[in-house]
């Protein structure tokens, strides 16, 4: 080998060398993942069982910090803010991660400079309910009776901005239906307006309408996914239903501060989809309604700068505003 190329290879050599060391050695201590969201909705749900896991599987305690406020702003400002060691990370979901950018014109951060996805843990597949009053029992009778009552079909949301917000929105832009938005404080309300006639129709999760489906108290059309999922199958996906070109999947996925060496990363991701491809995690998910992913931190990037381009058009189209 020629002399001169011997240092590089040395230094080459040992950094890998280190690196593998240090990934190795990752975590040697606790590991708080900060969650933007009040503790005991669907974030936690996904969040805390994946961090139990990987504190068993590493033998460190990955301590879930619940930090509400401002639409999640607060709590992603703290992860993006902490210290690049990889001991401190975000769980965001897409409502924490994608949409403040869509409604507001300063944050004291930015999401792509900011922030490394790690991995996509979870989609949450939304359905479109309507109140079993209503006359309708397909998607395409909904948006019928809805042509031939513009400005009269209210629909509910977790809050102005909030996902149903956003996706209800787009529903309306690719059917040529005008509902008319009537905003809650969170997806509890939102929900038991819609139990109680107070609006029509509203977006939300499986997780927590799959009992009010079940009493026939709520009437589901389609859901958001790309096919049909184990917790409901008799929902047709929005595809079959005659809507092409739309979803509705709420994401939840993990993120780091953007400096975080890359051998964290990996380690990170790995751990996440060792823990997801558990039966136990797996089983818990789908029969919630939860569609476990794990997939890699490139695929997650492109899925996010993907959703901050919809979001921004979506917000544009339907002059949402953040309050």
């Amino acid at each position: 080998m020629h002399p001169i190329l011997l240092p590089v290879c040395a230094l080459v050599l040992g950094s890998c060398l280190s690196a593998g060391i240090c990934a190795q050695s990752y975590p040697v201590k606790q590991v708080r993942i900060i969650v933007p969201t009040p503790a005991g909705g669907n974030p936690d749900f996904v969040a805390r069982p994946v961090a139990q896991k990987i504190s068993e599987n590493l033998k460190q305690v990955f301590l879930i910090d619940n930090r509400p406020g401002a639409a999640g702003t607060i709590g992603v400002d703290l992860a993006v803010r902490a210290v690049a060691d990889g001991y401190t990370i975000l769980f965001g979901a897409v409502g924490h991660i994608v949409s403040p950018p869509a409604l507001y014109e300063k944050l004291p951060y930015d999401v792509n400079r900011d922030l490394t996805p790690i991995t996509l843990l979870a989609d949450a597949p939304f359905a479109l309910f309507v109140h079993p009053s209503l006359p309708v029992r397909s998607v395409r009778e909904f948006i019928a009776f809805a042509k031939a009552r513009p400005g009269q079909i209210t629909y509910a949301s977790f809050g102005v901005g909030s996902y149903p917000h956003f996706v209800t929105e787009a529903l309306n832009s690719v059917t040529g239906v005008k509902m008319i938005h009537v905003p809650y404080k969170g997806s509890a309300p939102a929900a038991t307006a819609l139990l109680g006639g107070e609006v029509m129709t509203s977006f939300d999760a499986l997780q927590s309408t799959l009992p009010h489906l079940q009493s026939r108290r709520l009437r589901a059309l389609a859901i958001g996914s790309l096919k049909r999922v184990p917790a409901a199958p008799e929902i047709p996906t929005f595809l079959e239903a005659g809507v092409a070109d739309f979803t509705a999947s709420a994401w939840f996925g993990l993120f780091a501060p953007s400096n975080v060496p890359r051998y964290i990363i990996a380690k990170l991701h790995t751990e996440a989809a060792r823990a997801l491809d558990t039966r136990e995690i797996r089983e818990l998910f789908e029969k919630s309604g939860f569609q476990p992913i794990g997939n890699t931190p490139e695929q997650f990037t492109q899925i996010v700068r993907r959703d901050i381009l919809r979001f921004a058009k979506i917000a544009r189209d339907a002059g949402i505003r953040g309050e």
